[in-house]
């Protein structure tokens, strides 16, 4: 008997197969955006972990200003503590031929001898560094792909001062640099900043730290408690400088990797819930309209003797051929999308090897939601289908309660055409038919705001961030704090139009039971290059001791503007002060704290002193000045502006932007598939009342007028109402995938909802089209039987 109802499951799917693909399309777009968001997920965290398992990557880490040996033996009796690598970590200037400004970097020092007992580096292409051998040194991918460099090219470096020619041995990678970016950036730099090795003894005698050491990692026993041990071994570092520990999930490359995770957690949930949402309500449309039109057939099926169980189980069966059918496409769009996106990850992610890995838990799992969707959305009606009685079921439905329609009773019909009345008669006796397809209309209205709204925001990050905000064309860092006099060095450069000095110093930042330590920006009360600057564009006065944060950083310490903050500083005289939020700057890239440039010097304890200035030049001579700083031994570091704009263009943005044109395309087949599915199910569920009218004398045209009235007064109330739910969901995603490395705005723009408006008028008039095609092919002595 079960082969009789497959034959009929089969005949059905053939006759509705337009409504059923598209509920498939519909399903797969959500199913493809979690097992992708999931697997990438999947692959970022496995490859993390076997990476620093296989590199022995530390669970904690301090910079110093310098410590003898024989104290790091100190640390590894600690309680707690397993394994302590001390090293040397000190900042460059590198002078390369094919660049006009100053490049710099990070050099860091390995063992004369054997590996690194922790962070380990792994050989991409060389070799490693030849013991007893000078002048050689290995170099970070990143830097040396931008760079063009390869092993047995030359590099000059400024060390401590000193002009030195080294060649080339290795190009490696690290798990400390999976993500390499300057100290206290959220952005990239690749051209300009770059991680480099050296062999202890040649980099100690550079630096004049010979015998001693100014960066520690450690490696903790199984079960030891993190803050215990940080605690401790900043009270044994103080008499050594000591710049606060930190752990692993503070380390700045693993915060960009964990970042991205969070970023796709929210994709694995938001994005599939909406689509699925709107899956499930159209398969209760398709299966909903199938069973009011073979109510005569239930009953058919009960007489022969089929029972209540196996006719929901074939009424069930054709929805479960959907899910089946959205389940396979969305799998392997979710694998071959989620390779492009590794291929873009690799840019930016520096890891030996980073393959896309299915998590074929998502594959169960989207089947599982796929199947309960799509249950929820048809069980209740098949189930009252079923419990139809056989007598009962073989009569058709009652007729609606006919009455005048609201535009009758009111006396205003006279205004409008006969068949606009019939279309208005028939929505208000089915009221809750129109309801349903106003939400799934509203619903595909709605989901084409938010790709969109990814856009947008992604440009004012590069207006605002790089234009509001931040106004000088470069900055520059120094090697050591110097006098303010430094500044009068400055101006005289060629092509200066404006500096500003700044002053930056480590800090640890509390409030209540959360802290976060970071780099303290001291600048003058007036600045108008980096500019701290609200949520309303307007600029946020540094008044003495008084502290401005980023507002997501205050977010992190659940502070609000007016609480006390604790500021241990970790560098000079290492006061601590309580200094209350006097405001929140809306800075979009990384996080950061303000205050009074001479305040911070006081608190420092060291005169008036600063650490970088930033500039605006006169673009004629913009070449003079970056030979004029290659020329100068205190430069550190060089930062310009239209780079570091242009890294945000080709990693971040990028990556964003790929997401959104995948929602885009994903959004646009959901709004034609419900369009599509909506008036497939008015034409079939009305053909009986428009063939009548075609018998009495109605020209096709007027019938046509009717169903197409119906579509546009549904569509012309759902639209607004799509704009709504839009703006809703746009804000949440949005708001969701923020992270402390790149926050996005929430924009919403005339041009995006007219986009959202657009999209659904065509969808709409296309299967206009299509229905209007189908009904002048009605036959209407079949369409006119009576089953009964």
């Amino acid at each position: 008997m079960l082969a009789h109802l497959d034959r009929k499951l089969v005949r059905d799917l053939s006759r509705m197969k337009g409504q059923a693909v598209a509920v498939a399309l519909v399903m797969a777009c959500g199913l493809a955006m979690m097992i992708m968001a999931r697997s990438l997920i999947h692959s970022l965290e496995s490859t993390r972990q076997e990476y620093y398992q296989a590199k022995r990557f530390a669970d904690v880490f301090v910079h110093l200003k310098r410590a003898p040996l024989f104290v790091a033996d100190q640390v590894a009796a600690l309680p707690g503590v397993a394994v302590v690598q001390p090293s040397i970590a000190s900042q460059i200037t590198l002078d390369l031929p094919d660049l006009d400004e100053p490049a710099s970097g990070q050099v860091l020092s390995l063992p004369d001898f054997g590996e690194p007992r922790l962070n380990g580096l792994h050989l991409r292409a060389g070799r490693w560094l030849t013991p007893g051998r000078r002048g050689e040194v290995l170099v970070g991918e990143a830097f040396a792909e931008a760079n063009g460099l390869r092993p047995g090219d030359t590099v000059t470096m400024l060390l401590n001062g000193r002009r030195q020619t080294l060649d080339l041995a290795g190009i490696v990678l690290s798990p400390e640099y999976i993500f390499e970016s300057r100290p206290g950036t959220a952005l990239p730099d690749n051209r300009t900043y770059g991680i480099f090795w050296m062999s202890y003894r040649e980099l100690a005698a550079a630096f004049d730290l010979d015998g001693a050491f100014n960066h520690l990692s450690l490696r903790l026993d199984p079960g030891a408690g993190e803050r215990p041990v940080i605690a401790a071994l900043d009270r044994m570092l103080v008499p050594y400088g000591g710049r606060g520990a930190y752990g692993r999930a503070d380390h700045p490359s693993h915060i960009r990797v964990s970042d991205e995770i969070r970023v796709l957690s929210t994709l694995a949930v938001g994005f599939p819930v909406v689509f699925l949402s709107v899956a499930a309500f159209m398969t209760n449309a398709v299966l909903s309209r199938l069973l009011a039109l073979q109510r005569e057939q239930i009953a058919i099926l009960k007489a022969f003797g089929f029972t209540n169980h196996q006719i929901v189980l074939h009424y069930l069966k054709f929805a479960f051929v959907m899910v089946a059918g959205g389940t396979l496409l969305g799998g392997v769009g979710g694998v071959v999308l989620g390779h492009r996106i590794v291929v873009l990850y690799t840019v930016f992610f520096r890891f030996p090897s980073l393959e896309f890995r299915l998590d074929q838990s998502a594959v169960g799992l989207a089947l599982v939601i796929s199947t309960g969707a799509a249950a929820l959305g048809v069980f209740s009606a098949v189930r009252r289908a079923a419990r139809l009685p056989p007598a009962e079921a073989m009569r058709p439905e009652p007729p609606a309660n006919y009455r005048p329609a609201f535009v009758e009773r009111t006396g205003i019909s006279r205004w409008f055409s006969h068949t606009f009345r019939i279309a208005i008669r028939n929505l208000e006796r089915k009221p809750w038919q129109a309801v349903f397809t106003v939400a799934g209309l509203a619903l595909a209205t709605g989901i084409l705001v938010v790709p969109n709204a990814f856009r947008d925001s992604v440009s004012q990050v590069l207006d605002f961030q790089w234009d509001v905000v931040q106004r000088q064309d470069m900055s520059v860092g120094l090697v050591e704090p110097a006098h303010e006099s430094v500044e009068h060095l400055f101006e005289r450069l060629p092509g200066v139009v404006a500096v500003e000095p700044f002053r930056t110093a480590f800090a640890r930042i509390r409030h209540g039971h959360r802290s976060r330590q970071l780099a303290l920006q001291g600048q003058v009360p007036d600045a108008r290059h980096n500019r701290v600057i609200d949520a309303r564009y307007r600029r946020i006065p540094l008044p003495a001791v008084r502290l401005v944060l980023s507002a997501k950083l205050a977010e992190v310490l659940e502070a609000r503007v007016g609480d006390p903050l604790v500021v241990e500083v970790l560098e000079g005289r290492r006061m601590t002060r309580v200094v209350p939020l006097v405001g929140l700057a809306e800075d979009l890239a990384g996080v950061a704290a303000y205050m009074d440039l001479r305040a911070l010097n006081r608190m420092l304890g060291e005169g008036d002193m600063l650490t970088g200035a930033s500039f605006r030049l006169d673009g004629r001579h913009r070449a003079d000045f970056l030979r004029a700083l290659k020329d100068l031994p205190r430069v550190s570091w060089v930062a310009v502006k239209a780079t570091l704009r242009d890294n945000f263009r080709q990693t971040t943005a990028a990556s964003i932007n790929l997401f959104q044109k995948i929602y885009m395309a994903f959004a646009m087949i959901v709004a034609f598939g419900v369009v599509y599915n909506n008036a497939r199910i008015s034409l079939a569920e009305r053909a009986r009342e428009l063939a009548t009218l075609r018998v009495i004398g109605f020209s096709r045209h007027e019938v046509g007028t009717v169903l197409i009235t119906e579509l546009v007064i549904l569509a012309l109330i759902s639209v607004p109402v799509g704009l709504l739910l839009g703006t809703g969901f746009a804000t949440a995603i949005v708001n969701a995938v923020n992270t402390e490395t790149v926050r996005l705005p929430v924009i919403l723009t005339s041009s995006n909802y007219a986009f959202a408006v657009a999209t659904v008028a065509v969808a709409s008039v296309g299967s206009a089209l299509v229905v209007l095609r189908r009904l002048n092919r009605l036959n209407l002595v079949g369409v006119l039987k009576a089953p009964e």
